[in-house]
């Protein structure tokens, strides 16, 4: 591997080596020629005592430059008179963590033969891994004698943190964050952030942090979320950027003459297990991909093929085994699918059969994006355009994992807009031009949940105590004490738990003596719903015995039967049963069966991917205005297309050029006209800035047609502009009101985002995090739709207080995480100016860009066009509890109700029934609260236990 120039690497290197033990350093210098740029400028750093973030491409080797120091560490100093953990490892994947326990293993045995032939002793450290598949047994083994190196992932650190076992955790004094880029922009990452300070409420000293990053930007944030803030000033962090760029063979592969011909409608019959028979199917690009990969897959030793999604996965895994078997090539299975919704045990399986040569491939989705050791993986196949440079370089760079090996990547668009975007991300690639991270601000449903775990293990915490630590992680900085004692006085139990049982307190807070205590069941509270990771109410799939297969959406559960057969990792399986929360299968080989779906969030196009999109346009139309062989040169040189891929996009580019006579750019915005199939009007607006610029505009859109003209508009939007569907009255719409003032832009998003589908969806997620709509029992799934009903009830109760945390963290999840608002004033600001032209057109059909778009329009209108019902009432009740008065009134609706329910009613209330009586100190304080001033004897009436004790303690 090369160094910078200017760099002596035989000085440095022998610097750097020569500070570890002798052990640590023949097993070294005998193991690899030299340290790599990372280990190098990591050593150094580590070995000061710095904070350090090492950014390095996959196989640099930056793992090992953040372990060895470590060991050099455990295996020299004197061990403590009882075993105590000192390193502690943090994964996002479980996956991954099983890896890094496996590889630790080659070194620590090199060093221990290493110090035996030298003749020095060695203490070899205990590894040890606990997720959440660690058994209760070996979680016990491990409290009753703690690892060396502990290997985690964030849940279950959180997990630890809230148990007797964070006593195991007083001595770690170094903390490594893997794969850190995946988590920094994430609820995750700020889980993480917290847990790290709580960490720190526990070791006898501050941890050294080091990170480990694929190549990031900036760093300089990355590096602020790792190391949060001490004394109101954040923690110096060493930055080691050893991220060069890794060679790159990167080739876009179109198989088709003409992509236009694409989804037109045939006649075919086909069957087969991985088909569906039908007498009109639209011609499809699969028949073309598929034989291509697997020409590629018997070229090569090891393919990776990525997905963007489960469904994609499973599909194309059936059907390379379905043609690989038709064509003689391999009996059963050539190829296996490899998911999130496998089984951890399914999944381990499939990697070890990949290393050991048994399997030729693995179609996956991001399951296998981060830096999972494959082995000797010479080729990825991407299909569809990854959605951002920095996925796909983590994706391509899975071939050639080793030090220095150049990785070899093939990418396959599957419709023609996909191949625009796909010679953007291509060229960022190869100029690793990755987009920025950002970490989150003031996430308040994770601070909630953390408040609750850390005060359950901290009795009497004080809440300046608490404050100060909140604030030393970086998500936090700069939350203010309003927001904060908002948050205590959710958890403190201000709003009303008569109208929801789950906002009863979980913590009460004495603000005359400034303490925090939990309730009862606090602990267990924390412990059973703890995480960032939504529950989408999956059902798992077991064999009869017992064992895990994977997961089903519920909607496909829902559509099941016994004795059907469906997909799953590339096997087909058949239904023997369906209970309440599993579905119990077995094997069916060799059987045709469905392939499974899943619902899941699509993330947008960022919005520099969307500048870059709209500049190439421009270049492009430019070039090939002068010259048409100039322009494919360009695409193929510059860009890695094929000559195919240039040819398509090449004339699907100047397909919209006569149609429209204008492209939408990073300057211009092109407003089509037509009407659709059944005469209504369709308007589109053409601009490839991206879905978190554009879902925010139709929003407002549809708020102020509504507000300004009452004019109902359905919207439809995605990464490459909007669509609006005019009623049939409506004949004419002046360019002018699709416009929105910059400067009103947020007033009108906080009106309009909470009577969206999108806000009601994501406040259920935000009141879950906040434990507010706990699990009954953890063992068990709660059905979706039972979560949203749930949810909508905690929703119309929140609407009524305008101060509510959860409904305050939605609006900012929706408005700072989902949506660019700032980069949407921009461009409506720059719109205002001219110095973004707006072009307008009539047409008398659609364009091809508006083809695709209208293609699309399911999935860029998701959250709408898959709102529950239950999530639609949720926003109504939420936004139009005044109108409801005012339609019903309150006299009306007494006349509505029955005199006995009532009565029955009142009793509740009065907590004078069975169920509502005071069990305890803390249930007789929440009952005068409730109920107000009482007498002894009243209370004594209204309580299960003797509640003079209580009072007492009370007063």
């Amino acid at each position: 591997m090369g160094t910078p120039s200017g760099y002596s690497s035989a000085v440095a290197n022998n610097a750097v080596i020569g500070e570890f033990s002798p052990a640590v350093r023949e097993w070294f210098t005998a193991s690899f020629p030299e340290p790599t740029p990372a280990q190098s400028a990591g050593f150094a750093r580590i070995v000061a005592g710095e904070h350090t973030l090492i950014s390095a491409p996959t196989g640099s080797g930056k793992t090992l430059a953040a372990f060895l120091v470590a060991i050099d560490r455990l295996v020299t100093r004197d061990p403590l008179e009882t075993s105590t953990t000192r390193v502690l490892y943090v994964s996002p994947l479980r996956a991954l963590a099983f890896d890094v326990e496996k590889n630790l293993r080659a070194p620590i045995v090199g060093i221990s033969h290493a110090a035996e032939r030298l003749g020095t002793t060695f203490r070899e450290p205990l590894v040890a891994m606990r997720t959440g598949d660690t058994s209760a047994r070996d979680r016990q083994r491990m409290l009753r004698n703690p690892p060396d190196i502990l290997i985690t992932t964030p849940e279950s650190l959180y997990l630890m943190l809230t148990s007797s076992a964070r006593s195991t955790l007083a001595h770690v004094d170094t903390v490594i964050i893997d794969e850190i880029h995946a988590m920094a922009a994430t609820k995750r990452g700020a889980h993480l952030a917290l847990s790290l300070e709580r960490l720190e409420e526990v070791t006898q000293t501050a941890p050294q942090r080091i990170g480990l990053s694929a190549t990031q930007r900036p760093l300089e944030e990355v590096a602020r979320f790792l190391g949060g803030s001490r004394d109101g000033a954040p923690r110096p962090v060493a930055i080691v950027d050893a991220g060069a760029r890794k060679t790159l063979h990167l080739e876009v592969v179109v198989p088709v003459e003409d992509m236009g011909e694409l989804g037109k409608v045939t006649h075919e019959l086909r069957s087969g297990p991985a088909t569906a028979a039908g007498v009109e199917r639209r011609t499809s690009i699969w028949p073309s991909i598929t034989p291509r990969i697997l020409e590629l897959i018997q070229q090569h030793r090891s393919t990776i093929i990525f997905c963007n999604a489960r469904r994609a996965a499973e599909r194309l895994a059936a059907q390379l085994n379905e043609l690989a078997t038709d064509l003689g090539i391999a009996e059963g299975e050539l190829v296996k699918a490899h998911h999130g919704s496998l089984a951890r045990e399914q999944r381990i399986i499939i990697e070890d059969r990949l290393k050991r040569g048994d399997l030729r491939a693995i179609v996956a989705t991001s399951s296998l994006e981060l830096g999972i050791d494959m082995g000797a993986v010479d080729l990825v196949v991407q299909v569809e355009s990854p959605g951002a440079v920095s996925r796909g370089m983590q994706r391509i760079g899975r071939a050639g994992h080793a030090v220095g090996e150049p990785s070899t990547g093939k990418v396959f668009p599957k419709h023609r807009h996909d191949l625009l975007e796909v010679a953007v991300v291509a060229r960022r690639m190869l100029d690793a031009d990755i987009e920025s991270t950002r970490y989150l601000r003031n996430p308040l449903d994770v601070l909630a949940q953390h408040v609750v775990a850390h005060v359950a293990m901290h009795p009497d915490m004080k809440v300046e105590s608490l404050a100060a630590m909140v604030r030393r992680c970086a998500n936090f900085a700069e939350m203010s004490d309003e927001v904060l004692h908002n948050v205590l006085d959710l958890l403190a139990g201000r709003y009303p738990s008569e109208e929801f049982r789950d906002l009863r307190p979980r913590i009460v807070w004495d603000r005359i003596a400034g303490t925090l205590r939990a309730r009862d069941g606090a602990q267990r509270l924390a412990v059973t719903n703890g995480g960032t990771i939504p529950d989408r109410g999956l059902f798992g799939v077991f064999l009869p015995d017992g064992t895990r297969v994977g997961e089903l959406d519920e909607e496909m559960v829902y559509e099941t039967r016994p004795g059907e057969t469906f997909i799953l990792g590339a096997s087909t399986w058949r239904i023997e049963d369906v209970s309440f929360d599993r579905v119990i299968v077995n094997p069916a080989p060799g059987e045709p069966g469905k392939m499974p779906f899943w619902h899941g969030d699509r993330l947008g196009r960022p919005l520099e991917l969307g500048r870059a999109v709209g500049a190439f346009l421009r270049e492009l139309r430019d070039v090939s205005s002068n010259s048409s062989e100039a322009a494919e040169a360009m695409l193929v040189e510059r860009h890695c297309l094929d000559a195919l891929a240039a040819k398509n996009l090449l004339a699907y580019v100047n397909e919209q050029v006569d149609s429209t006579g204008s492209l939408p750019d990073d300057r211009t915005v092109v407003i089509e006209r037509f009407r659709d199939e059944i005469g209504d009007w369709r308007i589109c607006i053409h601009s490839p800035f991206g879905t978190p610029v554009h879902a925010p505009w139709a929003i407002a859109l549809e708020r102020r047609l509504l507000d300004r003209l009452g004019i109902p508009v359905e919207t439809m939007w995605g990464d490459d502009g909007i669509v609006l569907r005019l009623p049939e009255a409506i004949d004419r719409l002046p360019i002018e009101e699709l416009m929105i003032d910059p400067d009103e832009l947020t007033e009108v998003l906080v009106n309009a985002v909470p009577q969206t589908s999108l806000f009601a969806a994501r406040f259920r997620e935000c009141a879950a995090r906040a434990l507010l709509l706990p699990r009954r029992r953890p063992d068990q799934r709660t059905p979706l739709w039972q979560q949203r009903q749930k949810a909508a009830d905690l929703l119309a109760v929140a609407a009524k207080y305008p101060t509510f945390p959860i409904l305050l963290e939605t609006s900012r999840e929706c408005l700072q995480d989902v949506f660019d608002v700032p980069a949407l004033r921009d461009i409506l600001t720059q719109m205002r100016s001219r110095a973004i032209r707006l072009v307008s057109v009539d047409t008398p059909k659609a364009s091809p860009f508006a083809q695709s778009l209208l293609f699309n329009w399911i999935a860029a209108y998701m959250y709408e066009g898959d709102a529950p019902l239950a999530e639609r009432r949720a926003a109504a009740l939420a936004l139009d509890r005044d109108l409801l008065d005012d339609l019903l009134g309150s006299e009306e609706l007494r006349e509505l109700l029955d005199a006995e329910v009532l009565a029955e009613v009142e009793l509740e209330l009065q907590c004078v029934v069975e169920g509502r009586r005071a069990r305890n100190t803390d249930e007789v304080h929440d009952l005068l609260r409730r109920v107000g001033d009482l007498t002894a004897d009243e209370v004594a009436l209204r309580s299960e236990v003797d509640a003079a004790p209580a009072l007492s303690d009370l007063v």
